[in-house]
């Protein structure tokens, strides 16, 4: 049995060009968005999704504590705020390790994007104020927007907001080039129950984000902060 439950599968936007043939679809995502008042879109990093609890750090998978060495720096981390966290899970991008995206500005490993609390996931300021109370940085946002009635002017902003780079210069791992954003996430502002996270997170992925010719834990490289380019 697991210790703790694991990150809710995003569903994608019907309009989100780097679907897979096991990605789920929220087909009739307009009507629940129209029922939040307000929403944010933050980037997508192309990490892996870590966890922090008191039981532990986690991986995708939650049935054990993670022994992989790019989170070793994490683990060794959250030895110093363990007894902090109480029924709080911190989840957050670790950008340690290197996958199909290499930035070239990033100044932290890991950045965090959701909190939850028991059968709650927090709402972004909430989010935002635990993780400055574990001297954590925040994944970037890209836009905050009120409800609008107006789907086609939503879709296209979004689209076009994908189109940037996004906050840390990405670069393709295998070629070197310059490229856009992996993608952007979607949430509910405010707080919401995790029985309804499919209502209220979405996610819009650009096309051929994978890249690599095997699985990237076979040969991965840490990824250089800035501090160290410099």
């Amino acid at each position: 049995m697991a210790i703790s439950r694991k990150y809710g599968r995003t569903y994608h936007y019907p309009f989100s060009p780097g679907t897979t043939s096991d990605d789920r679809i929220a087909a009739d995502y307009w009507l629940a968005v129209q029922q939040i008042p307000a929403i944010i879109h933050t980037e997508k990093l192309d990490g892996e999704n870590n966890c922090l609890s008191r039981y532990g750090v986690f991986a995708r998978s939650h049935a054990a504590p993670t022994t992989s060495p790019w989170t070793e720096s994490l683990r060794r981390y959250w030895q110093l705020i363990k007894n902090e966290l109480g029924d709080l899970e911190i989840f957050l991008e670790n950008l340690y390790a290197i996958h199909s995206i290499e930035y070239g500005k990033i100044d932290h490993h890991f950045y965090v994007f959701a909190v939850r609390e028991q059968d709650r996931w927090l709402s972004w300021e909430e989010t935002v104020f635990y993780a400055g109370m574990i001297d954590l940085p925040v994944v970037p946002v890209v836009a905050e927007v009120a409800n609008t009635a107006d789907k086609q002017i939503f879709e296209q902003s979004l689209i076009t907001a994908a189109q940037g780079s996004g906050a840390f210069e990405p670069r393709d791992a295998i070629s070197g080039t310059p490229t856009t954003m992996e993608g952007i996430v979607t949430r509910n502002v405010n707080g919401y129950p995790v029985s309804a996270f499919a209502e209220n997170v979405f996610k819009y992925v650009r096309k051929g984000h994978v890249k690599t010719d095997e699985h990237w834990t076979r040969n991965w490289k840490r990824a250089p902060l800035n501090l160290e380019r410099r």
